[in-house]
């Protein structure tokens, strides 16, 4: 029985399999409600059969997990000989997930330290794998956490969106500025602040919208030595074609990971998402 400090974040991290697997990390999923079916985001619904359902208008919600789920992820890990526990989880702003692994962990077997990294997508995973790979040097809790907290710190999301209606229809951007985009009929470029979803630009065709994003994208990462992940929703060819501009255009890119965000970030961004994390190492 191994004695370590075990990583756990949630679903909306878009961490490869591979990665989640040769790190040991845990990712608790979010659920998505689908009519009347409520789905675990990963395992019973796809990014594809989600941007179906939105294109046919049904209705859609997504869910956090309980309490209970996270109670027994923690108790499983502390079984398998985790000495603590680092819990790092999207934005608190988008989700009462935090919220239920923080009930949680006051009844752990171990301590845990919860996080909210006011990150999600590639945000939150290029966050969980540098806590892991602080713990896998032997780092403490408080070591990971740190960790984790400074590649938030220095880490920027991107992205645009078809239309806000599906933000607005979920409560993530204000109607104020929803009603002003469909208004204008101008295509949004938006990035968080704060844990929050904030309109960055607004520009006039999709076109000249996805060509401000990598822009912007590269200008972020300047020569720093930088991962990125290109993120999409049914926008594969988009997504490939910035990745392949974005890896001539940034000097100092280590990793780059393109691909599909899950039901969750999908039912809030409607199809035709594409967006970029840029994070320093």
């Amino acid at each position: 029985m191994s004695r370590h400090v075990a990583i756990v974040t949630d679903s909306t991290a878009y961490l490869p399999s591979w990665t989640v697997e040769r790190h040991g990390i845990t990712a608790v999923p979010l659920t998505v409600v689908l009519g009347d079916q409520a789905l675990e985001e990963g395992t019973e619904i796809s990014a594809r059969s989600l941007a179906l359902a939105l294109q046919k208008r049904r209705p859609v919600t997504t869910s956090r997990p309980s309490p209970e789920v996270f109670a027994e992820t923690y108790r499983r890990i502390a079984e398998s000989g985790a000495t603590g526990i680092v819990s790092l989880h999207l934005s608190s702003e988008f989700s009462g997930t935090y919220d239920a692994a923080v009930l949680a962990a006051r009844e752990a077997p171990v301590p845990v330290r919860v996080v909210d990294t006011g990150m999600v997508a590639m945000a939150l995973g290029f966050c969980a794998l540098a806590a892991a790979e602080s713990a896998e040097s032997g780092g403490t809790v408080d070591d990971a956490v740190t960790a984790a907290e400074k590649r938030a710190a220095g880490t920027y999301t991107y992205f645009y969106v078809d239309t806000l209606d599906y933000l607005r229809r979920g409560g993530r951007i204000g109607a104020a500025q929803a009603l002003l985009g469909s208004a204008l009929a101008v295509k949004p470029l938006l990035q968080l602040d704060g844990g929050r979803i904030e309109l960055l630009e607004k520009v006039r065709t999709a076109t000249k919208a996805i060509a401000r994003l990598e822009e912007i994208v590269a200008d972020r990462a300047g020569s720093a030595q930088v991962d990125i992940a290109v993120h999409h929703l049914a926008a594969a060819d988009r997504a490939s074609a910035l990745a392949e501009r974005l890896r001539v255009r940034v000097p100092g890119l280590a990793d780059l990971h393109v691909s599909e965000v899950g039901a969750v970030i999908g039912a809030h961004t409607g199809p035709g998402l594409l967006g970029a994390v840029v994070s320093p190492r």
